[in-house]
């Protein structure tokens, strides 16, 4: 058996096709591990959704922002953006099947050597303090008032994360961390409108997975979001969202060795 993480594929299924392909990837065989933004500006997303769903326990797969953005729209708590592609996920006749199986997805998922998540963490959580605050969120999602929670949270900017913080400002703060992060200050404080290389961040900001001292650091970190960064392997960080969506190219990372696999996109966003 082998494990592969797999960067944002954002609905480049013919892509994705051709790096499984590349991989000879089995699902009687191997496991796949998905870092988020299944869907949402390449063409297929309708197509990506149902692959996942269809592999079962094969895929484990996190919530990205525009994952999240697509059940806000299912939930009527957002209305479309400018590059949006999720139309036809949307009105497909097995929606309400994929909305459901992608809500009950997690915001985060630990094993003894990696955290797998989309964007990335607070440098003052622990792993723990990670799975319990992934935990808040998923409660919420999973459970019967799914759409209020959505619409609570669609609206207003993250505060700075505090651990005394309640209802929709806390929910905000604690997914600024698992969806949107890219650079953050020594005291964690996110530079939110920053999505370009760390070269060019803003003075006193760095790559979130660069604070010293963080206490996630007991594992290694894989994640996506930060298309801009590309492939950046460090000891304790595996950045593997490589831009496909922007016709750049799709990457897998097998966890086993970090051996990396990557194709030319196929597709990119109009």
């Amino acid at each position: 058996m082998a494990r592969y993480a797999i960067g944002d594929i954002q609905g480049c299924m013919a892509s994705l096709e051709r790096l499984l392909g590349l991989i000879d990837f089995s699902p009687a065989r191997d496991q796949l591990w998905l870092v988020g933004d299944l869907v949402n500006r390449g063409p297929r997303s309708l197509d990506v959704l149902r692959w996942a769903h269809g592999l079962g326990n094969v895929v484990t797969c996190v919530l990205g922002n525009h994952d999240l953005h697509l059940l806000a729209r299912a939930a009527g708590a957002a209305g479309s953006k400018k590059r949006d592609t999720l139309d036809e996920v949307l009105a497909a006749p097995d929606s309400d099947r994929l909305i459901d199986w992608l809500r009950h997805r997690p915001l985060l998922h630990t094993d003894p050597t990696y955290v797998m998540v989309h964007a990335g963490l607070h440098p003052q959580w622990t792993v723990a303090d990670a799975r319990a605050r992934a935990a808040e969120i998923e409660h919420e999602l999973r459970g019967p008032s799914w759409r209020a929670f959505l619409a609570q949270i669609a609206s207003g900017s993250p505060p700075r994360w505090d651990p005394r913080l309640g209802g929709g400002d806390r929910w905000r703060a604690i997914l600024a961390y698992f969806v949107r992060v890219r650079t953050c200050r020594a005291d964690g404080r996110i530079e939110p409108s920053f999505d370009g290389h760390p070269s060019a961040a803003p003075p006193g900001c760095v790559p979130w997975f660069a604070v010293p001292d963080a206490a996630w650091a007991t594992h290694t970190v894989v994640f996506g979001h930060w298309a801009a960064l590309g492939l950046d392997l460090g000891r304790r960080h595996l950045a593997i969202d490589t831009g496909c969506v922007w016709g750049k190219s799709l990457s897998a990372l097998r966890l086993d060795d970090r051996m990396v696999f990557q194709i030319k996109a196929v597709e990119a966003a109009s």
